[in-house]
């Protein structure tokens, strides 16, 4: 392992050389079933032909020109991205999902200014909610593990417990709200999807009060569970589909490459002017024409179902063991957390320890969303035999952390 990286992660003991598919294979050539997928981000598997092919033929093109300029393939890019989101009128291009929850920010805090003059800047965010690492960005995220040592942070910014309508209610405060910000489904704190009383709720209060209702779809959207943005699935309370007045999106957006977007609906598609926000690698050419190949393929309502029915598979494998080590799964799509009776980590070594070219063994790549949950996000093209083989892999890391487990304890 490298000493030049700053110590930022606690990264399991493997060095990747190449993927393909559902698989990545380490420097020694062992062989690992992915379900992590990058965080979200590798949505098409690794080295998925049609993306590779986008990229390599872009960069031989070329591979960025400035926002001084405009150019065919992220014209292209941002057109697609519009007209896929539905009720969204304009695009900001950005590299990451930290940076497109700034600009929504910003969006909000000038909406409301123009309108209402100064003081009505409040982003109501939930307990549980993860919305990046940026000062700004730490402020809006509602969980006080990510606070610890960078503080002061961006002033004008509450939490609400997820769920709670009466706390929603009094937070939406129309004389010190900007906007609400929201993931429909929460990723970093468990895979905790939102109740639909709660999402109905916030359309009509933020509707009524002239609040923006904005949606981090950054995990959860661009097909992760099931449909095109996870929002998508609920309903207001007359039961018409939940309008947004912003949406975020990042992780996979182009496959891989680093690329994010802010949306703006009818309200906020006027808001940004020349000069109020940039940046330099937003847009840029390869990240586009990666972006359209995701988003081709992720629109398509065919293969939406297909992710549908493998998180349904997964879910139906996992909850007929009715394992003793398992104590809840939640999810949509292929967006699943397994909650368990111990740490997740030590599930995550051996799943990685697992591999041995000799014994004709591979490795599991998981991912771990709070202590004790697993958090499986596998690409969207893996096959029904993977899965199966995945899931094999995984009740026998929970049989034997079980007898482990209990041997500790004197059992």
């Amino acid at each position: 392992m490298s000493g030049a990286f700053m110590n930022t992660y606690h990264r399991l003991p493997v060095i990747f050389a190449r993927g393909e598919g559902s698989w990545l294979f380490d420097i020694n050539g062992k062989k690992y079933l992915d379900l992590g997928s990058g965080i979200a981000v590798n949505c098409l598997g690794h080295a998925y032909p049609p993306l590779v092919r986008a990229i390599a033929g872009q960069a031989e093109k070329y591979i960025h020109v400035g926002n001084y300029f405009h150019s065919d393939v992220t014209g292209a890019f941002a057109e697609k991205l519009v007209a896929s989101c539905a009720g969204m009128r304009n695009v900001f291009l950005a590299n990451s999902g930290a940076e497109a929850n700034e600009g929504a920010c910003k969006i909000a805090r000038k909406y409301s200014l123009k309108k209402y003059g100064p003081g009505r800047h409040t982003i109501v965010t939930l307990r549980g909610s993860f919305h990046g690492r940026t000062i700004t960005t730490l402020a809006a995220t509602g969980q006080d593990k990510f606070h610890r040592d960078f503080g002061p942070f961006t002033e004008g910014f509450t939490y609400i417990p997820g769920g709670d309508v009466e706390a929603l209610d009094r937070a939406l405060d129309r004389k010190t709200v900007a906007g609400l910000l929201i993931e429909a489904v929460q990723g970093e704190s468990g895979i905790i999807p939102q109740s639909a009383e709660l999402i109905a709720a916030a359309a009509r209060l933020c509707a009524e009060r002239d609040i923006l209702l904005m949606f981090d779809e950054i995990q959860c959207g661009l097909g992760r569970t099931g449909a095109f943005l996870a929002f998508e699935q609920y309903r207001d309370e007359s039961g018409a589909p939940v309008k947004a007045d912003v949406v975020t999106l990042a992780k996979g957006l182009a496959g891989g490459i680093p690329a994010g977007a802010v949306l703006a609906g009818e309200k906020a598609a006027g808001v940004f002017e020349t000069g109020d926000h940039g940046s330099t690698f937003g847009g840029n050419a390869v990240a586009a024409a990666a972006g359209l190949v995701v988003l081709k393929t992720v629109t398509d309502p065919d293969f939406l179902a297909g992710i549908r029915r493998k998180g349904e598979m997964i879910t139906g494998i996992i909850n007929a063991w009715k394992h003793p080590a398992i104590t809840e799964t939640r999810g949509r799509g292929l967006m699943i957390g397994v909650d368990i009776d111990r740490e997740a980590w030590p599930v995550l070594e051996e799943a990685v320890a697992r591999a041995d070219s000799a014994k004709g063994r591979c490795g599991l790549l998981m991912l771990s969303a709070g202590p004790r949950t697993l958090r499986l996000l596998p690409p969207y093209t893996i096959s029904d035999g993977e899965i199966e083989q995945g899931m094999d892999i995984l009740k026998e890391l929970l049989d034997r952390q079980k007898k482990n487990h209990c041997g500790t304890n004197g059992s």
